[in-house]
């Protein structure tokens, strides 16, 4: 079999409900990437939340955070390394509108940092419980560009928090609003999308999309699951997901739907290694 791009989106598709990998999970990518194969996380999660995810899978591969703004190899300096900045400069208006527009938490995030407004314990896995003195999101400390910000939202306010970021920063950013019961919004590079970092991969490979494998679960999976040459969709996955695919896991991700669809797909390439 050619060698294949593996593109695995993280929440609600690797990761089980509790964010844990399984280690079917794990022994299969490991063992796909022994056969040749490329297996790339795709996923809207900074990096800073993710990198021991990569870690945990033993992976050599690139790494798309961001939903597709920072394209880039762990632990190494990669020629192929991409990164698509918002401003420093809306950051800190917004920062300082944040009482008029009904702006509840602000996060600004690079590769290696991350500062915001305040600490919350509203969701520990994603936005910071406790913060330095050099985290604190202000003008002296955000020094330069970051990649994406991340906003907790008045769900009363959200017409008008979008409304305002349309008419002043609609050129160059593009909101996403969380799926789940979360009023939060991501701003990042407009038009970006998991697509462009698993394109950028592909073409670094020399990998044709006839043979990428894409797995998602959730709406900014969308544009990725629709470019691959085979996407599929995870059992769990919404709707909208599911029209798109070209095919679904027999398993959901809390069963190794990712692995088990793998094993099968693979398993010429997988008997091959022993």
């Amino acid at each position: 079999m050619q060698r294949h791009l593996i593109a695995l989106d993280l929440d609600g598709t690797t990761l089980n409900s509790k964010s844990q990998l399984a280690s079917e999970t794990i022994a299969t990518l490991h063992q796909l990437e022994r056969a040749g194969h490329i297996v790339v996380i795709v996923t809207g999660r900074p990096y800073l939340i993710s990198k021991h995810i990569y870690d945990a899978l033993h992976l050599t591969s690139p790494m798309v955070n961001f939903n597709g703004a920072l394209t880039h190899i762990p632990h190494k300096h990669w020629a192929g390394e991409q990164i698509l900045n918002v401003s420093r400069e809306m950051s800190l208006n917004l920062l300082d509108a944040k009482d008029q527009l009904g702006l509840k938490t602000l996060v600004a995030e690079d590769k290696l940092h991350v500062w915001a407004d305040h600490p919350t314990d509203m969701l520990p896995e994603f936005l910071p419980v406790k913060l330095r003195d050099d985290q604190y999101l202000n003008a002296k400390n955000l020094a330069t560009d970051p990649i994406a910000l991340t906003i907790e939202f008045t769900p009363e306010q959200k017409t008008t928090i979008l409304g305002q970021i349309a008419e002043h920063y609609g050129n160059f950013v593009e909101p996403r609003i969380w799926g789940g019961p979360y009023d939060i919004m991501e701003l990042i590079h407009r038009g970006v999308h998991k697509e462009d970092g698993l394109d950028h991969v592909a073409k670094f490979y020399q990998i044709d999309r006839q043979n990428i494998i894409a797995f998602g679960d959730e709406q900014n999976d969308y544009e990725m699951i629709d470019y691959a040459g085979r996407g599929v969709a995870m059992k769990n996955a919404i709707p909208l997901i599911k029209e798109i695919a070209d095919d679904e896991t027999e398993y959901d991700n809390d069963h190794a739907g990712v692995a088990r669809y793998l094993k099968a797909y693979f398993a010429k390439d997988l008997a091959d290694l022993n």
